[in-house]
Order: C-alpha cells, then sequence, then structure tokens
C-alpha cells in the first residue's frame, strides 16, 4: 500500500529532525525580534483573519497554473498554441508558489515530531518545485534554451505532485491546521448544570464537562462565559493557558481567542471556538452550545 510505504520512508529519513528544528528555529528568529508587529504578521499568514487556513487556499495557484504550463508546453511543439502560453502560465505560477512558500514554513513552525517529519519533507520538495520552475521561467526569458526549460519544468511538477500528496498526508493523516472541535460534541438542545455561582470567581479559569465536551468557564466583567476547551488549533487544554481580561492563551503554541465570542484573536488557530450560552441562577450554573455544530 502505498501510504504506508511513504509513512515508513519518511520515518526512516532522520536528518528530517534537525532540518525540521534548524526550519523551525530560522522561521521563529524571524519573527520573534519584531515583537507585536510580527506575532500579527505571522497570525495573518497563518490565516486568522480568514476563519481558515491560509496556505491550502494559495497553493491552488501553483498547482493550476503549473498544470496548465504542462498541457501548453506540449501543445507548442504541435504548433497549436504559442510557446508564450507556457510561460505566463509558469511566471503565474511562480508567484501563486512564493506566497505558497513562505505561508508553509510559516505553519511549519508549529509542528512536532512525525508532523514535522511530514512538513519538513513536504516544504522541502515545493521548494526544489519551485526552484525548477524559476530556472525554466529564466531560460524562457532568455530565448533559448526552450526543450531544457520545458523538461525542468515536467520535472519540477512531478516534483510538486510528489510533494502535494504529503501534504494531503499532513491534513488528513496528522490533522494538520484541521479545526480540532470539527467532530466535537456537546449540550445542544438542553441546558446542563455546571456548578454553582460561587465555583466561578471574577478572572479564574474553570473547566468542567457539559454533555461529553470539556467547557472553559470564565467570569469577566462580573457574567459569565464559556467556550470549548479544546484550542481549535492543535487540542491544547486552554485552562492551562494564560487569562487576560477576556481573552485566553493557548499553552501550546499561543494561539489566543476571546472567551466571549471564541473569536480568534491570535494565531496560528485560525478556526474560532464553539460557544455555550451561560444560564446563572441563585444556585446553579449551566450550559448549553449557543449554537448546534454539525447542523
Amino acid at each position: 500500500m502505498l501510504a504506508s510505504i511513504v509513512d515508513r520512508l519518511v520515518r526512516s529519513q532522520r536528518w528530517l529532525d534537525p532540518t525540521g528544528e534548524f526550519i523551525q528555529t530560522l522561521v521563529g528568529g524571524i519573527w520573534k525580534p519584531l515583537g507585536a508587529p510580527g506575532r500579527t504578521l505571522k497570525s495573518f499568514l497563518h490565516g486568522a483573519w480568514l476563519g481558515h487556513a491560509l496556505h491550502p487556499v494559495i497553493t491552488d495557484v501553483p498547482l493550476g497554473a503549473w498544470t496548465v504550463a504542462v498541457v501548453a508546453d506540449l501543445l507548442a511543439y504541435t504548433g497549436r498554441v504559442s510557446a508564450v502560453v507556457g510561460g505566463f502560465c509558469v511566471a503565474v505560477g511562480l508567484l501563486g508558489a512564493l506566497g505558497a512558500v513562505v505561508t508553509g514554513y510559516n505553519d511549519h513552525h508549529e509542528t512536532i515530531g512525525h508532523e514535522m517529519r511530514l512538513a519538513t519533507a513536504h516544504g522541502l520538495m515545493m521548494t526544489t518545485a519551485t526552484l525548477l520552475y524559476a530556472a525554466s521561467f529564466l531560460l524562457r526569458l532568455g530565448g533559448s534554451g526552450h526543450d531544457l526549460a520545458v523538461l525542468l519544468a515536467l520535472a519540477g511538477y512531478a516534483v510538486m505532485v510528489s510533494a502535494a500528496y504529503l501534504g494531503g498526508d499532513l491534513v488528513f493523516g496528522t490533522g494538520t491546521m484541521v479545526n480540532r472541535n470539527a467532530f466535537a460534541e456537546g449540550p445542544e438542545q438542553e441546558y446542563v448544570h455546571v456548578g454553582g455561582p460561587a465555583d466561578f470567581v471574577e478572572g479564574r479559569m474553570v473547566k468542567v464537562e457539559a454533555g461529553g465536551m470539556a467547557v472553559l468557564v470564565v467570569r469577566y466583567g462580573g457574567r459569565l462565559h464559556a467556550i470549548a476547551n479544546t484550542c481549535s488549533h492543535a487540542g491544547g487544554p486552554l485552562d492551562e493557558g494564560q487569562l487576560d481580561g477576556a481573552r485566553v492563551t493557548c499553552p501550546w503554541h499561543a494561539s489566543r481567542f476571546d472567551v466571549r465570542d471564541g473569536r480568534v484573536r491570535r494565531g496560528p488557530a485560525t478556526f474560532p471556538q464553539p460557544v455555550l450560552e451561560v444560564r446563572e441562577s441563585g444556585e446553579a450554573v449551566e450550559v448549553k452550545l449557543a449554537r448546534p455544530l454539525h447542523d
């Protein structure tokens, strides 16, 4: 089975571990000196503003453009299509690839273990494909060596498709940048008792269980607020993070959420937290999901 062969191959490449760590150190070294503006830009590149990871959106550009380039280059030999078409598609793909490389290595920064090995192999292969296409484009610009330019583009396409397989494995096999609350279950129809008013003091995070869901409850400004306790980015326990006013920071990768509405205030998370309505009476605190998760 191809999947098991690829998995064994990637796991056997021990050089991917130090290489991945070096890349993460390099990426972190770029953002850290920039302080708050750097964190904002890093969050932007993750896609926190989009409500969805930005990297897979951008990767469609080089994948599509370079696929058309392959067809155009081959048709150019028949005289039915101008050779300029292939060059144009290669150029468009390169522009998209630059964005894909930047956002991809930005997402790579938060990977660990086998996930990091896969991300490293995927990133290096995509970088190689981009360099091959860049060389192909330069040859086309020079007006000579068209056959070599096409050959380099075909080689780049083969590398890109192989790397795309690893990218799919990253998402569907290890869950990189997947919403960790996508399959969560919680109280949707009826309120569930989670404690009494005295259990939730101002400015303190309290983890409770409600209908099978781990819930974070915070009293802010005298009012109780509740969101899912599992970080949407990588599943970190939010109650073990830091609370600053109405914003909680995940202890794993520093994603930040607003406990009042679940919105992402800082990446790497891109998906908001499920929000629960809180009903507080004289002796009881009850919660239920503000909206169904799967309807």
